[in-house]
């Protein structure tokens, strides 16, 4: 069974990961307004946002994190900046994971964060995005504390606004991390029908002084209430790991390369 599901998403990737139509059905002139055209919900103002229209990353806004420390989880990547693993396509960033042998790892990937070029204290923060599949394969959208107020991980906080572990590759996860000792909370949302590598879906948290909330498209899935250490500012982390302690490592299942698209980041704030 297992390998009948895997052959029918190998079949849906090769038919829906080619290109990423950011605005699906806007003509040219619309896409050149697209971004004007960005309506925040209700109550809410555009503050911070990358919709990827560039030829390359915009480094004004993101920095590459370079390494093969594992993540804290044992991942078998080899994190690296080569446009191989990073670069924008059909204006969407493209983190592309490898199997291939570099310093010492059997696969490479790309990790970006925007550590002080663009860090914020609440909001909603959302992500438009088709994610990859495979035993093994992990990507995330995500973020960390930029000034570790409270001391080191995880005591000053994680927010995890998706995770997706590509063997259940239609459900996410949404999960904070806090506390000494480490403690977690954390909402499951599973696709009623399909797959998330199939189309772009929408995932997003609203953050307050008083609590956290996740959602896929318009479906809020899961809120957890808490302030302290959810009370100082954050950036994003962008990650597509392999392998690791909660995923576990590829199998023979697990096909290569592999790709998190993503269409736009937003960040949007109280009026």
């Amino acid at each position: 069974m297992k390998n009948i599901i895997f052959l029918t998403v190998i079949i849906l990737s090769s038919l829906t990961l080619i290109g990423c139509k950011k605005t699906d059905g806007l003509t040219n002139s619309e896409l050149n307004n697209s971004v004007s055209q960005i309506v925040p919900p209700p109550g809410y103002k555009l503050v911070w946002h990358d919709e990827f229209d560039g030829k390359n990353l915009d480094t004004s806004k993101w920095n590459y994190e370079i390494n093969g420390d594992g993540g804290g989880n044992n991942e078998l990547e080899y994190y690296t900046n080569s446009p191989n693993n990073c670069f924008i396509q059909d204006s969407c960033l493209v983190i592309q994971a490898l199997k291939q042998n570099y310093m010492g790892k059997e696969y490479t990937s790309a990790r970006l964060n925007s550590n002080l070029k663009g860090d914020w204290k609440y909001g909603r923060f959302e992500a438009r995005a088709k994610l990859p599949y495979g035993q093994g394969i992990w990507p995330a959208i995500w973020m960390l504390p930029t000034d570790w107020v409270y001391g080191g991980w995880p005591v000053s906080g994680e927010i995890d606004i998706m995770e997706e572990l590509g063997q259940q590759a239609n459900k996410v996860y949404g999960t904070i991390h806090y506390g000494d000792p480490h403690q977690q909370q954390q909402g499951i949302y599973t696709l009623p029908s399909g797959y998330f590598l199939s189309n772009f879906h929408i995932f997003a948290c609203e953050w307050d002084s008083s609590s956290i909330s996740f959602f896929v498209d318009s479906t809020k899935y899961f809120t957890t209430h808490i302030s302290k250490p959810f009370d100082q500012r954050f950036h994003f982390v962008l990650n597509l790991a392999i392998g690791g302690n909660w995923p576990g490592n590829p199998d023979y299942t697990t096909s290569f390369p592999q790709k998190m698209i993503i269409d736009y980041i937003r960040v949007f704030q109280k009026l």
